[in-house]
Order: C-alpha cells, then sequence, then structure tokens
C-alpha cells in the first residue's frame, strides 16, 4: 500500500546518541519533504528523549499528528545505568558532578529492597533541567538564566522495574524500567540514590518500547534515507 505523508504516516525511528529529539525530527522531516518536493511536510513527535538518551523515538506526519496525545499516553520501557554515590545538576552526564556520597554500605540486596519501592503509583519532581513549563517558560532556559525553578511533584505510574546488573566496585548499576506517561528517568536515577542513602545519576539511557513498539523494528537515522527510497509514496515515482 502506497505510503501518503499529508495523509498521516507514523514513523518509528531510533534516536542516536546527542541529538535532540527535535533535531531527529527536523532530519526526517527534511528527507521527505525533500522526496515529495515540498517546502515542509507536517511533522510532529510522540514523546521526547533527552539528547543523551537512545531509542524509540515515534513521528507523525500529516493529519497523523493528531494522534500524538494517544501515542503519548502508552506504556514505555527503558534500560539505564546508573552511577552511584554522586550527583549532577541535570541527574545525568550533561553536567560534570556537583556532589558525592557514601557507597560502602550498597549492597545488591539493599538495591532490590530499595527498586521495590518505586513500584506503584510514585509521587516525582521533574529535573530543574527539562522541558516541563514554568508560567509559559520551559525550566531548562530558566536554569540557564540562573533563575529558581520550583517545580512541583506528579503523580506517575512505575509497572516494574529490576536490577539487571550490579558492579560493587564501580558502583555501577543498570535497571529495567516499564512505566506511564510523564514519568522522568533521570528523576528516578535522582530518587533511588537517595533512598539508598546515597546518590546517583544516570550515565546511559535507551527507550526500548513505546507500546507494541519496540527498538529493534525502529528505523536508524543513517539507514531512513534507503528505506524511504524503497518505499512505494502517492505522487512520487519511484527511480
Amino acid at each position: 500500500m502506497a505510503m501518503n505523508f499529508n495523509e498521516g504516516e507514523i514513523i518509528c525511528i531510533d534516536k542516536p546518541y546527542r541529538m535532540s529529539s527535535f533535531g531527529a525530527l527536523a532530519h526526517i522531516r527534511f528527507l521527505i519533504s525533500n522526496k515529495l518536493g515540498v517546502k515542509r511536510v507536517k511533522t510532529g513527535h510522540a514523546g521526547t528523549l533527552d539528547p543523551l538518551a537512545t531509542g524509540v523515538l515515534i513521528l507523525c506526519t500529516g493529519k497523523a499528528t493528531k494522534r500524538i496525545d494517544e501515542l503519548q499516553a502508552h506504556t514505555k520501557e527503558y534500560t539505564a545505568t546508573l552511577q552511584l554515590g554522586a550527583t549532577t545538576p541535570s541527574f545525568d552526564k550533561e553536567h560534570t558532578v556537583d556532589h558525592t556520597y557514601p557507597t560502602a554500605h550498597i549492597t545488591e540486596e539493599l538495591i532490590r529492597e530499595t527498586l521495590q519501592k518505586f513500584i506503584g503509583e510514585i509521587q516525582q519532581v521533574p529535573p530543574a533541567y527539562s522541558a516541563c513549563k514554568i508560567n509559559g517558560h520551559r525550566a531548562y532556559k530558566l536554569m540557564r538564566k540562573g533563575h529558581d525553578v520550583p517545580l512541583k511533584a506528579k503523580t506517575l505510574r512505575v509497572d516494574e522495574i529490576e536490577m539487571t546488573s550490579f558492579d560493587q566496585k564501580t558502583m555501577q548499576l543498570s535497571i529495567r524500567v516499564v512505566c506511564g506517561k510523564g514519568t522522568y528517568i533521570r528523576a528516578l536515577a535522582r530518587d533511588i540514590g537517595t533512598a539508598l542513602g546515597s546518590g546517583a545519576f544516570l550515565t546511559a539511557l535507551r527507550r526500548t518500547r513505546v507500546g507494541d513498539i519496540r527498538v529493534e523494528n525502529c528505523i536508524t537515522l543513517d539507514d531512513f534515507p534507503a528505506w524511504l527510497d524503497q518505499q512505494e509514496i502517492e505522487g512520487v515515482e519511484n527511480k
């Protein structure tokens, strides 16, 4: 069946490291617009990924942009690596370490017990370095200007959280998380560190699933031009 990007298509990409979600969207939009011979195809994304995160990013074109809210509400799954014993202002590697904490008391048993406390409905304060809006302004922009950013806790849902590996020498902890809309894994890392009587920040994050869409079925940005060339598109002759 021929694709029609104006009537609406959903494209699932595997966002690369150090690219913003908007940057990935702009790149794909340019390639599609160029293929169609138009100035700009309407495009939006369903759920932002931080620049340092990789994985499932859902893009909607044309009339399919009306489905963004529906797609954003889907359950998400992540794999994450946390560095225990330290924090950064952004709770990831975007900023350098600002505080260090004791870790000698942290064991696998303590981690397993602590992670169980985060299953179900939780209260989470979003990171100040985030796209949350305060009086119409993005929180991260206010932070960069030196303003205080008072963010309120939100009620969120975590369905599953498990330790997948732990290195007691380096204090690196890897986890898998299944959660609902609006969960910041960076903030979860911060809260896990605090609950362990220490600190923590993210060193790696990958979104592996959104609803039924798995990362292994997504298209990389490098492969997208070839994929696009293979598609039958309404009003476009394949070369």
